[in-house]
């Protein structure tokens, strides 16, 4: 399932500021409600939720425990395999709560599956998102939106970046 017939994403190290991706496609024309966020759980957005179980929590970390969360509920969609799930967007609720049948597939390929990723880009992806990767998926609601998507998740520091649609893929340099 691509949300409006089109999709672009791009692949991101643990050491790339989200925000600054969100804030670029924003600048561009993407809203929050468009963007999907596929992170590790390990990943530096989403330890926090780990922190959450700790009975020595502060206020500093409450308190950026309630930014995180503020920010993941302005997506279309955050999914965090084996944590939990942020869901503004009612296309990417129907996709994400989407049952699926392949019991092999670990939760975050699962994740990836139910957007409209090919089985094997859903296993090859969520690997990737196990060693502490962060997936940013833009509904686009044309393949020209996608194209600009994929360059700017280029610029951005995307070690892949491509279209679910598109005959071409994109990848940029590891």
């Amino acid at each position: 399932m691509t949300m409006n017939g089109t999709a672009a994403y791009g692949m991101y190290s643990r050491n790339v500021p989200l925000p600054d991706v969100v804030q670029a496609l924003n600048k561009a024309g993407f809203d929050k409600e468009d963007i999907c966020m596929v992170l590790s759980p390990a990943h530096p957005d989403a330890a926090i939720f780990s922190a959450a179980a700790d009975f020595s929590v502060t206020p500093e970390k409450n308190a950026s425990t309630a930014r995180i969360i503020a920010w993941f509920s302005g997506f279309g969609g955050v999914v965090i395999p084996t944590v939990g799930l942020f869901v503004r967007s009612q296309a990417f609720l129907q996709a994400l709560l989407a049952e699926q049948t392949s019991s092999q597939l670990s939760r975050g390929s699962r994740a990836l599956l139910s957007l409209g990723f090919s089985q094997a880009d859903a296993q090859r992806l969520g690997h990737r998102l196990s060693d502490v990767g962060a997936l940013v998926y833009v509904s686009c609601r044309e393949i020209t939106k996608a194209m600009g998507a994929i360059e700017l998740l280029r610029s951005t520091g995307a070690q892949e970046a491509a279209s679910l649609n598109a005959a071409k893929k994109f990848s940029a340099a590891a």
